[in-house]
C-alpha cells in the first residue's frame, strides 16, 4: 500500500483538540505521515482562546518550503489563515508547488465564538484560494461569510449556497449542517457535477471540539486512497462518528473537550 504524506496548513491548539495537534493525530489515527506548517499561535483550551500570535507570512512560506521541496506530499488540509497576507503567502506557495489534493477548512470561529480570522482576509480567501483548492468545507456561518448572505436555515437554502460557492470557483464543496437543530447532522457534497446527502445521527455530546479541523483534516489523510470526494467523505464521515462517540471517555478541560482521535486503539 503506498504511503500517504500529508500536510496540514493551520494554527495551533495547546490544549490538544483542534487545530494542527489535531490534524496531526488524525492523519495518524487513518494511517498517513503528518507534517505540519504553523500560521499562528493560539493560546487556547477547551473554555475559549485567550490570545492569537500571528506568525510573520514570510515565515509561514518558509516553513512551506521547507517541507514541500523537500517531502512528496500527496494532500494537504489548509485550516486556520488568520489575516490576509498568510492567506496570499499559502496560495503563492501551492500555486509553486502544486499539491495533488488540498482541502480548505475556512476556519473563521473557533467552538467557543472566538474569530480566528481577520474580516478582510475573507476576501482574499475568497480571491485567492477559493478557485485553487480541491475542496472546501465550510460550515453555514461561514458559507454565509463566504457568500456575503444570510446563514442558512434549512437544507433547501444549504443546496442553493453550495451552487453559489461552485460558481464562484471552487472545483468541490461540502456544506457541513451541524449547526441545523436536526435530530440529524446532514452535509452537502456538490462534486462532479452532483449534489449528494450524507447524513448521521447526531451524537449527544458537549465534547465537540475541533470537529471541522478533524473532518477536514481525515479528507486530506484519506483523498489519495479513494477514487472521488463521494467515497472519502464517506470514510471520514465514519472516522467523526465514532470519535463523537467516544468522546466523553476522554477527561480533557473544563469546557468543550475534544472528539476522541484514537478511538481505535484506546
Amino acid at each position: 500500500m503506498k504511503r500517504i504524506n500529508a500536510l496540514t496548513i493551520a494554527g495551533t491548539d495547546p490544549s490538544g483538540g483542534a487545530g494542527i495537534q489535531a490534524d496531526l493525530k488524525t492523519f495518524s489515527a487513518l494511517e498517513a505521515y503528518g507534517t505540519s506548517v504553523i500560521t499562528a499561535l493560539v493560546a487556547q483550551n477547551t473554555q475559549g482562546v485567550q490570545s492569537v500570535y500571528r506568525i510573520e507570512p514570510d515565515f509561514v512560506a518558509a516553513q512551506l518550503d521547507s517541507v514541500l521541496s523537500d517531502v512528496r506530499i500527496d494532500s494537504a488540509k489548509i485550516g486556520m489563515l488568520a489575516e490576509s497576507d498568510i492567506v496570499a503567502a499559502v496560495a503563492e506557495r501551492l500555486k509553486h508547488y502544486r499539491v495533488p489534493f488540498v482541502v480548505l477548512d475556512t476556519v473563521m470561529l473557533a467552538k467557543s465564538g472566538d474569530p480566528l480570522l481577520a474580516p478582510q482576509a475573507v476576501e482574499a480567501i475568497r480571491r485567492e484560494l477559493l478557485p485553487m483548492v480541491s475542496l472546501i468545507t465550510p460550515n453555514l456561518p461561514e458559507a454565509a461569510a463566504l457568500l456575503q448572505c444570510r446563514v442558512a436555515e434549512d437544507e433547501d437554502e444549504m443546496r442553493r449556497q453550495g451552487r453559489e460557492l461552485l460558481a464562484m470557483g471552487c472545483q468541490a464543496v461540502l456544506i457541513k449542517g451541524g449547526h441545523l437543530s436536526d435530530n440529524e447532522s446532514p452535509d452537502w457534497l456538490f462534486s462532479d457535477g452532483k449534489e449528494q446527502r450524507f447524513t448521521a445521527p447526531r451524537i449527544h455530546t458537549r465534547h465537540t471540539h475541533g470537529t471541522g479541523c478533524t473532518l477536514s483534516a481525515a479528507l486530506a489523510a484519506l483523498r489519495p486512497r479513494h477514487a472521488d470526494w463521494s467515497e472519502t467523505l464517506q470514510a471520514a464521515k465514519n472516522y467523526l462518528q465514532r470519535a463523537l462517540e467516544m468522546a466523553d471517555s476522554l477527561e480533557v478541560g473544563q469546557g468543550i473537550g475534544p472528539v476522541h482521535h484514537f478511538h481505535r486503539w484506546w
